[in-house]
């Protein structure tokens, strides 16, 4: 067993830095900036907010999966309808399937750096289902509720992981990641699904999360954090006057049940390795 995967089995995350060169995140912000130009977001301003998930799941969000699409901020439009800002500095995210549509985004998920890391962490054959460009800008960023991955990728079993991507140093005061050392050691507490209109969480486990054992993650621009699917993490809102870009993809064992009342829909044979 490597040390790596040693370590992500021990603590249910793994942080890599430097394992992106800055110019290779300069680019993937630099191509999300130029898909962003061209987006029309008139006639579905679909706004992203994890507080208030079944609520804001609308058709635009619900048809994601396959697509490129555009996420708001919870407070970006005024009373009128209209956008407080630039329509950059107004998104929340963009997702979720980057990774297969977009070529840049394409080469920075399936790079020769990602091969080699899913090969040691015995994910060589994982399915990438999803991807997800986060914005975090500076003082309106907003939180990211406590939460564990595979409850929005449910599969059976459990074998939802996660990289994320620095693409701007994440500290705690731009809204860094946190997470308890050995955390996934628990129960999935919910599933994250469809219903006849809209989505749900069906409860498993009405346990509280333990969060004042929670550390921040604070890493450097390049960095990658693994995360495991039960590791319960979150971030708190961007307060600073730097922004905190990053990317996400999440990968499942494609061996595994992957039912269809899941949010995301993925056709199988759309699905790909690292």
């Amino acid at each position: 067993m490597s040390e790596r995967l040693e370590q992500f089995q021990r603590d249910g995350f793994l942080v890599i830095e430097g394992f992106n060169s800055a110019k290779e995140c300069d680019e993937l912000m630099q191509r999300a900036a130029e898909l962003t130009a061209n987006f029309d977001y008139k006639g579905h301003p679909s706004v992203f907010q994890t507080s208030e998930q079944t609520r804001t799941s609308d058709e635009y969000f619900l048809n994601s999966g396959g697509n490129i699409s555009f996420f708001f901020e919870k407070d970006a439009f005024d009373e009128n309808g209209k956008l407080k800002t630039d329509i950059h500095h107004s998104l929340n995210k963009i997702g979720h399937a980057l990774h297969d549509i977009d070529p840049v985004f394409k080469q920075f998920s399936r790079s020769p750096q990602m091969k080699r890391l899913a090969a040691e962490l015995d994910l060589s054959e994982a399915l990438v289902i999803q991807s997800m460009y986060i914005f975090k800008h500076a003082k309106i960023g907003g939180v990211v509720d406590v939460h564990q991955d595979s409850t929005f990728l449910y599969t059976e079993p459990q074998s939802c992981v996660g990289f994320w991507f620095a693409l701007e140093d994440a500290t705690i005061e731009n809204g860094c990641m946190w997470a308890k050392p050995g955390g996934h050691r628990t129960t999935l507490r919910s599933w994250f699904c469809r219903k006849d209109v809209g989505t749900e969480f069906e409860t498993f486990d009405n346990s509280p999360f333990e969060l004042d054992e929670m550390i921040p993650l604070e890493v450097k621009k390049g960095a990658c954090i693994v995360l495991d699917g039960l590791l319960p993490h979150y971030s708190k809102p961007n307060i600073s006057h730097k922004s905190r870009h990053a990317y996400a993809i999440h990968t499942i064992d494609g061996k595994a049940i992957y039912p269809q009342q899941n949010w995301l829909q993925r056709n199988r044979s759309e699905l790909s390795p690292i």
